[in-house]
């Protein structure tokens, strides 16, 4: 399935436990319609001491802090509409470009661009 954030966006969570926290998405999961977004969803993971495999250095263990991912129905994308940021819908245009051959010939193929539905501009 096609996802509407890509790694990198600025978004809004809009359902759960962390709902109205804004972040950046830092790993998508397209086969699990998953993101990570960073401050989102913090879990903690008890982890003993182990060795590097080398047998000299430790790892010291504890009790880690660290993102899960959410399903991607709960987030929302956010642009810059003045001054404020604005949670959006995704939606799509085919833009016509023109391309080169390696020989030098022109071409004209479309590409498919984001655009924010509530400002009607590219992402």
């Amino acid at each position: 399935m096609a996802m509407h954030v890509k790694k990198g966006d600025r978004v809004k969570v809009i359902a759960g436990k962390d709902k109205g926290v804004v972040g950046e998405v830092i790993a998508v999961y397209p086969e699990r319609d998953k993101v990570t977004v960073a401050g989102v969803n913090i879990i903690k993971r008890h982890r003993k001491d182990r060795s590097d495999g080398t047998g000299r250095q430790v790892i010291k263990g504890g009790i880690m802090s660290s993102e899960a991912p959410i399903h991607v129905s709960n987030v929302a994308l956010v642009v810059r509409q003045g001054t404020k940021e604005v949670a959006t819908r995704v939606g799509y245009r085919r833009e016509e470009v023109t391309r080169k051959h390696p020989d030098g010939t022109e071409f004209k193929v479309t590409r498919s661009v984001r655009i924010a539905k509530k400002t009607g501009k590219e992402i």
